[in-house]
C-alpha cells in the first residue's frame, strides 16, 4: 500500500529553523485553562503548567504550545488580560528553566502574540487563521515568528448551530478557507517559510464531518505549506458511529484510556496522510507511534 509522501520544508520562526518532514514533530499542548475540553483545570496553576512543561520536554516534545483561553464548543471568551495573566509568566518561567524550548503561543489575541513572542515564544498559533483580530496578521509579520494558522468555520459559540457539512464538502472547504487565509498572510507581508497549516479538527466541523478530512489529508499538500494535524482526543473519535467509542456506562479512567488509544490510531493516520506536526496532550506514547509510522513512510 501506498501512503502519502511527505513533502520536506524549512519552517522558518523567530530565531530559529526547524526542518519538517525527515521525521514527524511532537507539540505537546498546555492548557493554562480551567474550562479547556480535555484538561480543563489540570494546569490552571501555574507550577503544575511547569511541572506538565517539564515532562512533556523530557518525553521528547519538539515543541510546546501553550494556551490560555478554552476554544472548546460553546467556551466563554475572556478578556487579553486575564489570557496574558495566564500565560506569559508560565512562558517566562518555562524558558528561564529550559531556554532552548520551542514554544508557540495558542492565541487569537494580537496584543498578547506580540508580548509572547517578546518574552521569548517563537510561534503564534491562531486558531481563528488570523480572522478574530483584524491586527493579528500585521503582529505576525511584524515578529517574524512562525505561525500556525488554522481552518474555522465560525466561532465557538456558534459551531453546535451550524448547517452540517456532507462529507463532499469538507476538504473543499478547508482547501479554499486555508488559500484564502494563506494568501491574506503573505499579502501583509508573513514569510511564506514561517506559515504551517492546520486544518482545525473540530473547529467547526462536527463528528463524522471529520473523518473524510482526516482521510484525505494529503491533499492539503496541493497548498504548498507543511501540515499540522490536531486529533488529540477530539470529540469525533468517541461519535456513537464508531464501533470502538467508549460505552456509555465505561467510568472516566475507561473512557481517557479508549479515547487515548483512538487519538493514537488517528494520529498515525494522520502521519501516513502526510503531518509534518502532530499538536497531542501526550508526548510519550505519540513519540513511539509516531516513529513507527515514520519508518513506514521511509519504505513507502
Amino acid at each position: 500500500m501506498a501512503f502519502a509522501v511527505r513533502p520536506r520544508f524549512d519552517w522558518r520562526l523567530r530565531t530559529r529553523t526547524l526542518e519538517l518532514g525527515p521525521r514527524t514533530l511532537v507539540m505537546g499542548v498546555i492548557n493554562v485553562t480551567p474550562d479547556s475540553f480535555s484538561d480543563g483545570g489540570q494546569f490552571l496553576d501555574s507550577r503544575a503548567a511547569l511541572t506538565q512543561a517539564f515532562k512533556m520536554l523530557d518525553e521528547g516534545a519538539d515543541l510546546l504550545d501553550l494556551g490560555g483561553e478554552s476554544t472548546r464548543p460553546g467556551s466563554r471568551p475572556i478578556t487579553e488580560e486575564e489570557e496574558q495573566a495566564r500565560v506569559l509568566p508560565v512562558l517566562r518561567a518555562i524558558l528561564t528553566a529550559r531556554p532552548d524550548a520551542v514554544i508557540s503561543i495558542d492565541t487569537y489575541h494580537a496584543e498578547t502574540a506580540r508580548l509572547a513572542v517578546e518574552a521569548g515564544a517563537e510561534i503564534v498559533n491562531d486558531v481563528s487563521g488570523h480572522l478574530w483580530d483584524a491586527e493579528m496578521a500585521a503582529a505576525c509579520g511584524e515578529l517574524g515568528c512562525g505561525c500556525v494558522l488554522t481552518h474555522t468555520r465560525g466561532r465557538p459559540q456558534e459551531w453546535r448551530a451550524l448547517p452540517a457539512l456532507t462529507a463532499e464538502e469538507v476538504v473543499p472547504l478547508v482547501m479554499g478557507d486555508l488559500r484564502s487565509r494563506t494568501d491574506a498572510a503573505l499579502a501583509t507581508g508573513i514569510a511564506r517559510e514561517a506559515i504551517v497549516l492546520d486544518p482545525g479538527f473540530g473547529f467547526g466541523k462536527r463528528l463524522d464531518e471529520n473523518l473524510p478530512l482526516l482521510a484525505h489529508l494529503d491533499q492539503l499538500h496541493a497548498l504548498g505549506f507543511p501540515v499540522l494535524a490536531g486529533v488529540s482526543r477530539k470529540s469525533f473519535l468517541r461519535t456513537p458511529r464508531n464501533p470502538c467509542a467508549p460505552s456509555q456506562t465505561a467510568s472516566p479512567s475507561e473512557v481517557g484510556m479508549v479515547v487515548d488509544h483512538l487519538t493514537t490510531a488517528a494520529n498515525t493516520a494522520a502521519i501516513l496522510a502526510g503531518a509534518h506536526i502532530l499538536r497531542v496532550h501526550e508526548v510519550a506514547p505519540t513519540r513511539a507511534s509516531a516513529a513507527l509510522a515514520d519508518r513506514i513512510l521511509e519504505d513507502n
